[in-house]
């Protein structure tokens, strides 16, 4: 094609089809006669194959190949964008068998070439330099390095991961409801500050608040025993547990963990103190024993030692109830209803994860009121302990 060459010439049904007229008029300038020529068909000006040509271009282009072999050059109809996919991948057009109109390669065409390509070999030989490009081919051994760090990687589940595996996939069967609230730490921060000292001098280093939070639970489950309950489907029976075997989520180097503090009815804060500590320092090094994290009666999870406020938390079968500690905050309070006094304090949100087959949200609630009302008054603990 020449510069100067008309790209395509239309008619339309209104012509007569020997073009005797000029102007394109109708011959003698009135109604035109019937012919028993079959009038010409319609012209597809334009085909587009996706999205990426429409947006690019208006109409199919012509590209050029050269054949080194023969040393002659190749016409092929296709579209800017599709000539681009070929350099790219180091592909002459002429070879690609076009399905387009007028035989266009698309580029539907050309990647269908690269992944027959791809199926016969992981590492395709380089491809070829276009005659007038500047493109250089990739050397093997960057190509095979470039190669294996986009391949995927297999982790094998092991251990306590597959352990959590299984517990998840049981819990899909939970009809869970779930219960925030907030809570008022400002007495409990005053009064774990004031034992550290001593608690330090009894071999608890660092005295946190975890341990006040599983001791009030361990109370709460005293007054309301079916949150520390297990549940039978098959034989329709929920079973209230003597032992408060309580779980505690930690996140570890090694990824999530669950040791059990067992006979929380029976300890003090002090000594769940101890045993958290022993359990976390087995955990961060992966060698929590079999015992340590069977059996759990009830959960908690520590989630806002990371980050977070509410959440969802996921009851693990046979437990029916879970507890999640969000972030501890310090946020603007009224003093009471009765003032307009504000004060700065801390709070802790809290959610709480429920079976409804075995507890519903009244207990869950009165459950939660209740584990608050040791939280915000730790004093109050000591009536409750036996």
């Amino acid at each position: 094609m020449k510069v100067g060459e008309p790209l395509l010439y239309i008619t339309t049904e209104g012509e007569a089809a020997s073009g005797a007229t000029g102007g394109g008029g109708v011959a003698g300038g009135g109604a035109e006669e019937p012919s028993d020529q079959v009038p010409p068909k319609a012209t597809t000006l334009h085909s587009v194959d996706d999205e990426e040509d429409r947006l690019h271009i208006p109409a199919a282009t012509t590209s050029v190949s050269y054949d080194q072999t023969t040393g002659s050059t190749t016409k092929v109809l296709t579209s800017p964008a599709v000539r681009k996919l070929g350099r790219e991948h180091g592909i002459d057009l002429s070879t690609v068998a076009g399905t387009g109109p007028r035989g266009r390669v698309l580029k539907a065409d050309v990647l269908k070439l690269l992944g027959a390509k791809e199926g016969r070999s992981a590492s395709p030989p380089p491809p070829p330099t276009q005659m007038g490009s500047a493109q250089t081919t990739t050397p093997p051994a960057a190509a095979t390095k470039a190669a294996s760090t986009e391949e995927d990687t297999v982790i094998p589940i092991r251990g306590y991961h597959r352990r959590m595996v299984k517990s998840m996939a049981s819990s899909l069967q939970v009809p869970h409801m779930t219960y925030t609230d907030d809570v008022n730490v400002d007495a409990l921060t005053s009064v774990r500050d004031s034992l550290r000292p001593m608690a330090k001098k009894l071999g608890v280093e660092k005295l946190t608040y975890l341990p006040f939070f599983v001791k009030a639970a361990s109370l709460a489950m005293n007054e309301y025993p079916a949150v520390n309950s297990s549940i039978d489907v098959e034989n329709m029976t929920l079973t209230h547990r003597k032992e408060h075997n309580v779980g505690v989520a930690v996140d570890t180097p090694r990824g999530l963990a669950v040791p059990v503090v067992r006979g929380c009815q029976d300890r003090s804060v002090l000594e769940i103190a101890a045993e958290l500590a022993r359990l976390f320092a087995l955990a961060s090094e992966g060698n929590l024993s079999e015992a340590d994290i069977l059996d759990p009666t009830f959960t908690l999870s520590n989630i806002g030692a990371i980050g977070g406020t509410y959440m969802s938390p996921v009851v693990l079968p046979p437990q029916v109830a879970i507890g999640a500690m969000g972030k501890i905050q310090r946020l603007p309070r009224f003093v009471s209803d009765d003032s307009d006094e504000v004060v700065a304090a801390r709070i802790m949100p809290i959610s709480w994860g429920g079976d409804h087959r075995a507890i519903d949200g009244a207990t869950m609630a009165r459950f939660g009121n209740l584990w608050k009302s040791y939280v915000e008054n730790p004093a109050s603990m000591v009536f409750a302990m036996r």
